[in-house]
């Protein structure tokens, strides 16, 4: 465990591809005038089988933290960031989700295979308004397969699917 912590940090550290700034940062400008907040949680054996179920995503992390963004004091939106690896390489990938749990805005922080494997921004505008109730949320179902970088479209599927289960496990079911 503390050691997929310290290689978090490393590459949180080192982020490479689309910005050199923190996910707050990149959080503050996506949603301007903003604050942003770390929330960290401690996952109980229920809930880490709960986002399995609901995402359908190979996961066992006990540890997770949520971005809250908020402007004038109300919840405009919740950050997520997963670090993968696509073959074999990492790749770091924020997703938002709105108050009301549908994906929002989805960027690649740090991706470390050749830069041809990814998917442009057009593409990630394809997972824009959709929930884990109400869509499949799956690559060549709804989402289109990116020729060339199906491995990458895959993972970015998948675990857009985690970023929305993580976030109905810890917000939507804490209500």
């Amino acid at each position: 465990m503390l050691k997929g912590f310290l290689i978090l940090i490393l590459i949180v550290a080192s982020f490479s591809y689309g910005s050199s700034k923190k996910p707050e940062e990149v959080l503050k400008r996506i949603y301007p005038d903003s604050t942003v907040e770390v929330k960290n949680f401690t996952l109980s054996a229920q809930q880490v089988e709960k986002i399995r179920q609901l995402s359908n995503v190979r996961f066992d992390s006990k540890l997770i933290s949520l971005y809250v963004v908020k402007k004038n004091g109300k919840i405009i939106a919740y950050g997520y960031v997963d670090i993968h690896t696509v073959r074999t390489k990492p790749e770091v990938v924020l997703y938002t989700i709105t108050p009301d749990g549908k994906l929002d805005v989805i960027e690649v922080l740090h991706f470390g295979e050749p830069l041809e494997y990814l998917p442009d921004e057009n593409w990630l505008k394809n997972f824009k308004g959709k929930s884990i109730d109400k869509d499949s949320v799956r690559v060549k179902v709804d989402i289109p397969n990116v020729s060339g970088a199906t491995l990458t479209s895959k993972a970015i599927t998948d675990y857009a699917r985690l970023a929305l289960a993580i976030w109905k496990v810890l917000v939507e079911d804490a209500k």
